[in-house]
Parts: structure tokens; C-alpha cells; sequence
């Protein structure tokens, strides 16, 4: 019994103990490694552990922690490999699987003869015999969103003919929401080969329609997807070919095909970040997706991971006080894009916020609404972040040089961990009077945001799943921005209309600083409940460089989607639209 407790704590430790040429443990030096794992103190144990590589013991400590962790893995699945291509072709004449029109409430309005008034419509109808006009008139069809209609029909060269509402409003989500609509479509029907087209095209600019064209492809490749590395049988989609008919051809509607496929795989990235569990997507997990997008694009980027002892040199107690009960510890992530041609003319930064998982520290989260189960999104940010850097790599903006930084790490429970109460030091010397560990978001990206300035950029956007406050405000849907500056925000704002994201401005009322303030350091963590959201901005602004233009985006609503339980990749469409917008 005796050498099998040896051989079980040497394991153990050699799984939570960082290495050297050699090392040992004496019992009564660490109770907690032992209690940790369940040994009582029987006898007075020294354990010596023989030199070991140090990429040998990362490795074994790393299947050690693995093995602890329900031995769970993803299954490789590879995103959606959708063609596309723009057409102007008669619609009767199509040949494929199915062929779907986007129509407006008033596009499926009908004559005193039950007859469509629209002319895309009156022509494929006419070519079924009236049969499309009699079906959407049975089904009660209005064209609202959400509404669609998927027919057999003989008649045309295509096997089916779907109706697919846009509602009264003619916008980007709607055109996402239409290609979506079309991929659920294709995937119940198992078909291969689709076109699109728009019942009142006519009625968009010239200049519009390549960005429709994109709207529609993006909500194709996003409602193709579906993240199945987690279970155990899925089914590949047979989607393979989109046609977009009736919008244009030509250069500018391709390049805007292929900005939206770009896009979608930063989208995909952050929604697998999202939904992967907190036993896979550790803080060093999240370093590992943040290198590859360094090594994949490495004409443009750099990566530098920092690690615990690099973070001490930088003075960053703030942070590191939050990953320091976890066995995971934390990973400081910094990737930097530079434009291919060399020539930087603005420098920006994007931070996310990147805890893998929240358990709330000392304050843990109890009760129903808690949400502890759905804390793996707690990095969220983080994700929207990365999703940013993997879109932005492929599409290269000149003129821009970005930072894209994630103090990842994991709030955990253990004696070494952060207690309410505690005074830590962030990097620009401000200390701060920890009054609820579960206020832990704001505590790592205060380091992060000092990080940031300190690379000499000129504007800052960070994105965090910070506050409950921020749902009961705004609700699940939309995100609140915070910032000092009229002009971020109207850049910010303009990027999120044409993205289709929902953002709201919210104000910083600095007369509610006051319910920050300690007796016994310069600020605490959280102020009362009232305007929780609004506090946790003005906390995040002590740390934010007057010089610099900074904005806070509070995305704890829209970052999961409770309808669809999946991850909605929030974020990542809006931050790669202000990024090219300031590489103009």
C-alpha cells in the first residue's frame, strides 16, 4: 500500500510541479499537492524525482492532466467548403437541387385574382401552373422573417423551390438570415447545389448588391456549420455550390465572396473556441490556436506567449492573482499583425478577455441563474479576438498595425487562490481592494489594457462577457459599448451596420466612481449592484492611457445563443470591419 501512494503522489506531482534538472517534495512542505489528491499523512514522505527533459515533463504532465479530464477530445471536422459564384441567368432555366427566392412582405402581395402582384414571382408561378401562389396562399406565406417554404414541385430545372421571408426591412442580417435559411434547407433535403435570388433585386443599388451577395454566402457557410466534434455520430453537410443569380457579376461582387468566406472562418474559429469545454480549451490550449494563426500567416504575424514569470517581471499582480488557485496556469497571449507592404500609417489594438473557465473564485456561483455550467464562454472575447486575427490573415488590410492580446487564465478555488479582501497590484502600480473574486474579468484585463498602451497603439477596443448588469439592461441580443471617445464610437457603431451586430452605446457616468473607492486601496472591484455594467467600464478605464481612444464592449448577452445551445462567434464580423475601415 505504502509504494502504491508513493507511485501515485510521484505521478501527481510530476503533474503539478514545474521542472528543473531535478526536483523533490517533502510532505510536510506541500500538505496541499497531497490533500489535493486524497492522501492523509500516514508517514513522514520525502519523494525525489529524477532529472527530467524539460519538454518531457511538459508532455508527460500534459497526459497526466488529460487523463483526469474525462479523456475527451475533439474530433477533427472540417468547415464548410462552399463555391460560390455570381450569376445573371434566367431563374426557370437553373438546373440544380433547389432554387430559393427572398421575398419581403409586400414582394408575396396578390391581385384580386390570388395572383402575384411581383414579377419574379408572377414568372416562376406561371411556369408551375399557379401552384406556387396557391401553396403560400394555403400555408398562410406573408414573407415575414422567420417564415419559409420549401416545395416539390415539377416544372423548372430545379427539384426544388423554396420562399424564404426577409420581412418588412430589407438589411444585413435579414440577407445572412436568407442564406441560413437556405443551408438548413439543403441539409434537411441532403442537397448539394443551391441558388439564391432576390424577388425585388431591382430595387438595390448597384453599389449594394455586392455587399448583399456577401451577406447572403456568409449566413450559407454559417448555416452550414455545425459543431459536431463533440459527439460521437454527426453527418457531414452535402452543401457544395451556391449561386448567387440576379445581383451582378464581375470583380467586385468575387472579392466581396470571398471577404465573406474569410470572415466565416474567423467566425467558425471563435464558435469552436466558444463551445469547446473548459477540460479542453485550457489557458494553454488557447495559446496554442493563438501561435497557429501566427504560424499559418506568418508573412503577417507574430506571436509572443508569456508566461508566469515573464508576467511577474511585468508587474502584472492583477492578473495573475486571478489564474493563481488553477492548476492550468495562466498564459498571456500577444499576436502582432503587420501589413504586408510594411507601411503602418495607425495602430490599433484588440483585447479579449479570456478566462477559459469562471468559477467565481471564493465568491463561487451558486443558485438558479448562476450559469456556472455555461462558464466555458467566459472567454468569449478572447475568441472574438482570435476570430479577428484568423480573418484578418487571410484578408491582409494594408496600413494597419494591430495587437491582438488575451490575458488567459482560469478562476479557480484552491488555497493558493485569490480571497475577497485581498489587495493585489496591477501593472501601472494601482492597487486594488478585491471585494468579489467573481469580479475576476476586469482584474486580468487591467493588465492586459496597460499591456496594450505600452505598445504605442492609438486605439484600444476590448471585448468581454463582464456583466450580468449588461444583460438585464440590453438583453440577450444586443451588446453595450462603453467609451470616452464620440469619435470611436461613431467609427465602432458604423463598422456594426454593416456587420449586422447589434451594439448600444452606454454612458460613463463618472459621478459612479464614487461607489468604487477603498478605504484601504485605490479602488475595489465592484461597486453595489446598481449600474454594475457602468462601474466595471470605469474600473477598466483606470487603466487605459488618456492619450489613447479606448472602448469597452460589454458581449455577455449575444455571446451565446441559449435557443440554438451553441456559440454565436459575436464580435468578430464588427472588429474586422473597423480594422478596415482604419486601413483606409
Amino acid at each position: 500500500m505504502a509504494a502504491i501512494k508513493i507511485l501515485s503522489t510521484s505521478l501527481n506531482l510530476i503533474a503539478s510541479t514545474s521542472y528543473s534538472s531535478s526536483s523533490s517534495c517533502h510532505y510536510r512542505s506541500c500538505p496541499s499537492v497531497f490533500a489535493k489528491f486524497g492522501f492523509a499523512p500516514v508517514w513522514d514522505i520525502s519523494v525525489s524525482i529524477p532529472p527530467v527533459s524539460s519538454r518531457r515533463a511538459k508532455r508527460m504532465a500534459h497526459s497526466i492532466a488529460r487523463a483526469t479530464l474525462g479523456l475527451t477530445q475533439p474530433n477533427k471536422i472540417d468547415p464548410p467548403k462552399i463555391s460560390f459564384a455570381a450569376k445573371e441567368i434566367d431563374l426557370v432555366e437553373w438546373k440544380g437541387d433547389i432554387l430559393a427566392v427572398g421575398v419581403t412582405e409586400k414582394d408575396v402581395a396578390k391581385d384580386e385574382n390570388s395572383k402575384f402582384k411581383n414579377l419574379v414571382l408572377q414568372k416562376l408561378d406561371s411556369h408551375l401552373g399557379g401552384l406556387l401562389s396557391e401553396v403560400s396562399s394555403e400555408e398562410e406565406f406573408a414573407g415575414k422573417s422567420g417564415q419559409s417554404t420549401i416545395l416539390r414541385l415539377p416544372g423548372l430545372g430545379s427539384k426544388r423551390v423554396g420562399l424564404i421571408g426577409l420581412g418588412s426591412a430589407s438589411a444585413t442580417l435579414a440577407y445572412r438570415g436568407l442564406g441560413e435559411a437556405v443551408a438548413v434547407a439543403a441539409k434537411s433535403t441532403q442537397s448539394s447545389n443551391v441558388a439564391i435570388t432576390l424577388a425585388s433585386s431591382e430595387g438595390l443599388s448597384l453599389e449594394s448588391k455586392p455587399a448583399t451577395a456577401s451577406a447572403i454566402a456568409a449566413g450559407a457557410v454559417l448555416g452550414t456549420f455545425d459543431d459536431n466534434r463533440f459527439k460521437s455520430e454527426s453527418k457531414t453537410p452535402v452543401l457544395k455550390s451556391v449561386d448567387i443569380i440576379g445581383l451582378g457579376t464581375g470583380a467586385e461582387i468575387e472579392k466581396k465572396l470571398k471577404y465573406a468566406e474569410n470572415v466565416c472562418s474567423g467566425i467558425i474559429l471563435g464558435k469552436e473556441l466558444v463551445n469547446a469545454p473548459a477540460n479542453v480549451v485550457t489557458p494553454g490550449v488557447l495559446a496554442e490556436e493563438a501561435k497557429k494563426i501566427a504560424s499559418q500567416y506568418s508573412d503577417v504575424f507574430s506571436a509572443k506567449i508569456l508566461d508566469v514569470e515573464q508576467c511577474k517581471e511585468l508587474k502584472m499582480g492583477s492578473y495573475l492573482a486571478v489564474g493563481a488557485a488553477s492548476a492550468n496556469p495562466p498564459h498571456f497571449i500577444h499576436l502582432c499583425y503587420k501589413p504586408p507592404n510594411g507601411e503602418v500609417k495607425t495602430k490599433l489594438a484588440l483585447v479579449g478577455k479570456g478566462l477559459t473557465f469562471d468559477s467565481g473564485g471564493y465568491n463561487i456561483k451558486t443558485g438558479a441563474g448562476c450559469m456556472i455550467e455555461l462558464m466555458k464562454f467566459d472567454m468569449g472575447g478572447s475568441a472574438a479576438v482570435l476570430g479577428a486575427a484568423k480573418a484578418l490573415g487571410q484578408i491582409k488590410p494594408a496600413g494597419v498595425e494591430i495587437h491582438f492580446i488575451v490575458a488567459a487564465c482560469e478562476n479557480m478555488i484552491s488555497g493558493t487562490g485569490m480571497r475577497p479582501g485581498d489587495i493585489v497590484t496591477a501593472s501601472n502600480g494601482k492597487t486594488i481592494e478585491v471585494n468579489n473574486t467573481d469580479a475576476e474579468g476586469r482584474l486580468t484585463l487591467a493588465d492586459a489594457l496597460v499591456y496594450a498602451c505600452n505598445q504605442g497603439v492609438e486605439k484600444i477596443v476590448d471585448l468581454a462577457t463582464l456583466t450580468g448588469a449588461c444583460v438585464v439592461a440590453l438583453g440577450p441580443s444586443i451588446a453595450g459599448i462603453f467609451t470616452p471617445s464620440d469619435d470611436l464610437a461613431k467609427e465602432v457603431l458604423a463598422a456594426s451596420e454593416i456587420s449586422g451586430e447589434k451594439l448600444w452605446r452606454m454612458p460613463m457616468e463618472e459621478s459612479y466612481w464614487e461607489s468604487m473607492k477603498s478605504g484601504v486601496a485605490d479602488m475595489v472591484n465592484t461597486g453595489g449592484r446598481q449600474g454594475g455594467a457602468i462601474t466595471a467600464a470605469l474600473f477598466l478605464k483606470q487603466f487605459v492611457d488618456e492619450k489613447v481612444q479606448w472602448m469597452h464592449i460589454d458581449m455577455a448577452g449575444p455571446v451565446w445563443s441559449d435557443k440554438k445551445k451553441n456559440a454565436t462567434g459575436f464580435g468578430i464580423s464588427t472588429l474586422v470591419e473597423w480594422v478596415l475601415k482604419n486601413s483606409l
